[in-house]
C-alpha cells in the first residue's frame, strides 16, 4: 500500500511540475503579446531589444519545458517496468504459498526507487532523475562450521498464493533405532546395503514323567530329563531400494551357523544318560519383501505402511538331514524347509521427538509332503503352524545423531499338523514373546550402526537375540 501511494504521489507531483511550468510559459506568452501590443501602441516609447530579450526568455523556457517533458517519460517508462517486475514477482510468489507482509510488498515495490523513492528537489531543479536498482536479495547458506556470509546470490521467491499455508508435507521417522521393518521409506531412488550379524541363545532344562504314581514318591514309570542348549549365529546381506517415495523392495540372503548341545537323562528299570553334541552351517532361507505406504501422515495423523514377505526353502530343512539306524538327525537345520509368505500393516505415529509404532502381521506355511521314512516311522504330509504377530513400542530421538528404542512383539504359532505311519499328529501351540531395546547411532550422513537385543519373557522364546546392524546408504 505504501509503494502504490508513492507512485500516486509521484504522477500528482509530476502533474503539478507540468502545470506550473506550462502557467509560466503562458504568462509569458502573455507577457510578450502586451509589450507586442503595447508597442503597436506607443511605438516611439519601446525598445526592440526588450521585445527580442523576452522571446529569447520564451525559447529557453520551452526548451527547459521540452526536456522536463522528456524525463518525465523517461520516468514514466521505467515506472511501468517497476510495475511489470513487481506483478511477475507478485505471481511468482503467488505461485508457491508463503505469506508475504505489506512491509516486504513495499520494499519489493521500491526496490527499483532508490533509498528513499523519488527525488522531488530533483524535478524542481531539473535534475535528471536516476533510478536506482537494489542489489538481488541476499542469502544465507548454513554449513557445518556456522554460518557463510551473504552472497549475490538471488533468494528463490516463494511459490504459492499469498496468505495460504503451504501443503503440510508427509511426517517421517527419523528414529534410526526403530526394529526392523518399522521405519520410513527411503525416497525414491534411495538405496541401501545392509549387513548384519545375529546371535541367539536357547536353552531348556524339562523333567518328564510317563507312567503312574501309586503313592507319593513311588513312581512306574519312565523318567526322562532333557536338557539342551543351542546356540546360533547368523549373518547376512540385505539390499533395499525405493523404486517410489512410497513403495520399496528388499532381499536378504543370510548364512547360519549353529552348535547344539543336548543332554537326556532317562529312568526305567536303569538310568542311562545320552549327550548329543551336533555343529552345522549352510546358507539360510533367502527372503523377498516390498513395503508400501499407504497415506502420507498429513494432519498429524499416523503412517500407515503395508507389507508383503516371502520366505524361501533354500536353506537346510530338518527333514533335509541326514540320520542314523534310530533316525536320530546327525547335522543340524540352517532353513524351516517350507515356503512361507507374510502379510504386515505397521503404524508409525510422529510426535517429535519420539515415534509410536506399532504392527500386526501373519505368516502362511505352505504344507509339504514329506513321503520320507526314518526308522519305523514314515513321516507324510506336514502342516506347518500359522504364526500370528504383534508389537507395539516407541523410538526416541535423544539428538540428530543418537536415538534408541523399547518394545515388546509377541507371536502365536499355531499347532504343527504332522502324518506319521497315516496317523494325523498335531503339536501343541508355541507364544513367542520378547522385550526388545535397541540403538542407533549414526556415524556418517550415510553410515548407521545400529544394535537390538531380544529377551525373551516366554518360555518357548530364545533366552536372548542379540543383532547388529551397519546400513550404508546411497
Amino acid at each position: 500500500m505504501s509503494s502504490n501511494l508513492g507512485i500516486v504521489m509521484l504522477r500528482t507531483g509530476m502533474k503539478r511540475h507540468v502545470r506550473r511550468r506550462a502557467a509560466a510559459l503562458a504568462a509569458c506568452a502573455l507577457a510578450a503579446c502586451a509589450l507586442v501590443w503595447s508597442g503597436d501602441a506607443n511605438a516611439q516609447s519601446s525598445s526592440p531589444n526588450d521585445l527580442s530579450r523576452v522571446l529569447e526568455l520564451i525559447n529557453q523556457q520551452e526548451q527547459r519545458l521540452n526536456a522536463q517533458e522528456r524525463q518525465l517519460r523517461d520516468q514514466q517508462r521505467e515506472i511501468t517496468e517497476q510495475r511489470s517486475l513487481i506483478e511477475r514477482q507478485r505471481r511468482e510468489i503467488q505461485a508457491i504459498g508463503v505469506g508475504v507482509s505489506d512491509g516486504d510488498l513495499g520494499e519489493i515495490r521500491g526496490a527499483g526507487l532508490g533509498a528513499h523513492g523519488l527525488s522531488y528537489s530533483a524535478l524542481a531543479a531539473d535534475e535528471p532523475i536516476a533510478l536506482n536498482r537494489r542489489a538481488p536479495l541476499m542469502t544465507l547458506t548454513q554449513t557445518e562450521g556456522g554460518s557463510a556470509p551473504p552472497t549475490s546470490t538471488p533468494a528463490v521467491a516463494p511459490a504459492g498464493p499469498v496468505g495460504e499455508a503451504p501443503p503440510e508435507e508427509t511426517q517421517v521417522a527419523t528414529v534410526e533405532a526403530l526394529p526392523e521393518g518399522q521405519n520410513a521409506l527411503l525416497g525414491a531412488g534411495r538405496l541401501v546395503i545392509e549387513p548384519s550379524i545375529e546371535y541367539s541363545r536357547s536353552s531348556s532344562n524339562r523333567f518328564v514323567f510317563r507312567g503312574v504314581e501309586i503313592v507319593t514318591g513311588i513312581q512306574i514309570g519312565l523318567i526322562e530329563a532333557n536338557d539342551s542348549a543351542r546356540d546360533t549365529l547368523s549373518s547376512s546381506l540385505a539390499i533395499r531400494y525405493a523404486l517410489t517415495d512410497r513403495l520399496e523392495i528388499e532381499g536378504r540372503v543370510p548364512y547360519i551357523y549353529r552348535s547344539d548341545r543336548v543332554t537326556t537323562v532317562s529312568q526305567n528299570s536303569q538310568t542311562t544318560t545320552q549327550t548329543f553334541e551336533l555343529q552345522g552351517s549352510a546358507m539360510g532361507d533367502v527372503e523377498l519383501s516390498a513395503r508400501y505406504q499407504l497415506n502420507r501422515g498429513r494432519n498429524g495423523a499416523p503412517i500407515f505402511v503395508a507389507g508383503a514377505r516371502v520366505k524361501s526353502d533354500t536353506g537346510r530343512g530338518p527333514f533335509d538331514l541326514a540320520r542314523d539306524a534310530q533316525g536320530v538327525s546327525t547335522e543340524l537345520a540352517t532353513g524351516s524347509g517350507f515356503w512361507a509368505m507374510q502379510g504386515s500393516l505397521s503404524m508409525m505415529y510422529p510426535t517429535d521427538p519420539a515415534v509410536l509404532f506399532a504392527n500386526v502381521s501373519y505368516m502362511y506355511n505352505m504344507p509339504r509332503d514329506i513321503d520320507r521314512t526314518y526308522g519305523a516311522v514314515t513321516i507324510g504330509n506336514v502342516d506347518p503352524g500359522d504364526s500370528i504377530g504383534m508389537g507395539f513400542g516407541f523410538g526416541f530421538s535423544l539428538n540428530p545423531r543418537f536415538s534408541y528404542s523399547l518394545g515388546y512383539s509377541h507371536s502365536y504359532v499355531l499347532p504343527t499338523e504332522t502324518e506319521l505311519n497315516g496317523l494325523l499328529t498335531e503339536s501343541t501351540e508355541l507364544q513367542v514373546g520378547s522385550m526388545q531395546l535397541g540403538l542407533s547411532f549414526r556415524a556418517t550422513e550415510r553410515l548407521t550402526l545400529s544394535t537390538s537385543v531380544d529377551m525373551g519373557l516366554t518360555e518357548d522364546a530364545p533366552d536372548v537375540r542379540v543383532a547388529f546392524r551397519a546400513p550404508f546408504r546411497w
